[in-house]
């Protein structure tokens, strides 16, 4: 494609400094306080998407937070890309933890360092980037249109709606997508499944108010004893999940299938070392790759309950809450896990407490066909920066609303990400190495043209 290599080249620095002043923005949705940073974040995006080169771009309401969309429309008649990423970012904690102010966005080793770096202000800003090329060298082939949000990591609260509201102005050939990873940096790889999710809060409550410990202590139910047993009872001796019918629906795949899943590249022994574990845990009779692809998990992301402050308070308390996160395979629906797990926790809890379990936020697997145009274009893309085919995967993590795109809109999604496991999102000292961004940059402007050509035939 002409000129794109060195027009990259010439305008990395700025393309760093313009990202950087995003990650600057503290556009936490989970967080109330944040609510003034979601709209500097649309505002952000508002205002890049019109220095790129789109002909409009506004920023929409809604009942949370705001969506930016922007377009550019060159011919009705010819293929139309929508282009989603979000905005937000998830919480910092434990802030002690990061070695530079995860919103003062710092470059070590070649990485980006701060929240949001990778998930998803980095990745989605590699599509404004790509287009402003595409539009300023006159080699646009396509229509193209963006819409970001602000409510991805607490679920998507609000976007289905908008979609339904906006059905019309945000059609589309296909919903482009960056947010999800590569194998390795020089292994690409096109997400083509991705695991629901059922997110619950469940609480315990014991005795009316807190106790003292050495007075009832042994008399009165700790919430907190109970909640730990009645966890550690979701599984079984061989990691399997406890919830009757919780496997009924589950997608099986045959052992060819399974091969398959499994030749994609990957060493067990570099995996185990970079997370400093002794072993790997799971389901019998499953691998790694497969534990984290087509098979169902149940976890515990956050417990709670007494005292945790500084020294010592000898108390029993009223109440224990834990965060329970369930990633779900085809053919699993989220509300039928989410009222299964409420009905067989509130069954083990044992008459000394009474169980709350609070529904916060789920979606449905996805499942993306590989002989589709988007991803044969994909893969001439790819094959043109990194030498090489990407491999399709199928990725642990959720996105709730690709599924809901096709519900809603009836479009696919093709999920083209650049990111590494050790870009750490969600965690501390989340990262973005400058390679993946300048060469995802590059990988999505020669998307478009292939795309374009497919689409013609």
């Amino acid at each position: 494609m002409q000129d794109l290599k060195e027009y990259i080249r010439q305008n990395s620095e700025r393309f760093l400094e313009e990202l950087f002043g995003l990650l600057r923005i503290p556009s936490i949705s989970s967080q109330s306080e944040h609510k003034a940073d979601m709209y500097r974040a649309a505002e952000y995006w508002k205002n890049a998407l019109l220095a790129a080169g789109a002909d409009k771009a506004e920023i929409f309401e809604t009942p949370g937070n705001p969506v930016t969309y922007g377009e550019k429309i060159i011919d009705p008649a010819k293929p139309t890309i929508l282009v989603y990423a979000h905005m937000d970012v998830m919480p910092v904690d434990p802030l002690e933890l990061w070695k530079s102010n995860p919103f003062e966005p710092e470059i070590r080793d070649g990485k980006i360092y701060a929240r949001g770096a990778d998930d998803d202000k980095g990745q989605g800003f590699m599509h404004a980037k790509a287009f402003e090329f595409l539009v300023k060298s006159g080699q646009l082939p396509c229509n193209v249109k963006f819409m970001i949000e602000g409510e991805e990591e607490i679920g998507s609260p609000n976007l289905e709606a908008f979609c339904r509201e906006h059905k019309d102005m945000l059609k589309a050939d296909i919903i482009l997508v960056s947010d999800t990873g590569m194998i390795a940096p020089d292994i690409p790889s096109i997400t083509v499944g991705l695991r629901g999710l059922a997110y619950l809060e469940v609480e315990v409550t014991g005795p009316n108010r807190d106790l003292h410990s050495g007075l009832f202590g042994g008399a009165v139910a700790n919430p907190i004893n109970i909640l730990s047993k009645m966890i550690a009872s979701l599984h079984d001796e061989k990691n399997r999940i406890t919830i009757p019918g919780f496997y009924d629906d589950v997608l099986v795949l045959s052992e060819e299938e399974r091969k398959a899943l499994n030749e994609a590249p990957f060493n067990l022994d570099e995996y185990k070392a970079a997370l400093d574990i002794a072993e790997v845990w799971g389901e019998e009779g499953y691998t790694t790759l497969e534990r984290t692809g087509i098979r169902p998990t149940l976890d515990v992301c956050g417990i709670w309950g007494g005292y945790t402050g500084e020294g010592a308070k000898t108390v029993l308390p009223s109440k224990a809450y834990a965060k329970i996160s369930m990633r779900l395979v085809p053919y699993q629906d989220h509300e039928k896990i989410a009222l299964m797990f409420e009905d067989y926790f509130k069954i083990i809890a044992p008459p000394q407490v009474k169980v709350k379990v609070t529904n916060l936020h789920g979606g449905h697997p996805y499942v993306a066909p590989t002989d589709s145009p988007a991803y044969k274009a994909a893969e001439k893309a790819y094959q043109d920066v990194f030498g090489r085919k990407p491999i399709p995967v199928r990725s642990g993590g959720s996105i709730p609303i690709i599924s809901t795109f096709e519900k809603v809109l009836g479009i696919k999604s093709l999920l083209m990400g650049f990111g590494l496991e050790s870009d750490a999102i969600h965690s501390p000292n989340e990262n973005y190495p400058i390679s993946n961004f300048l060469r995802g940059i590059e990988t999505i402007a020669r998307f478009y043209p292939y795309f374009a050509e497919i689409m013609r035939k």
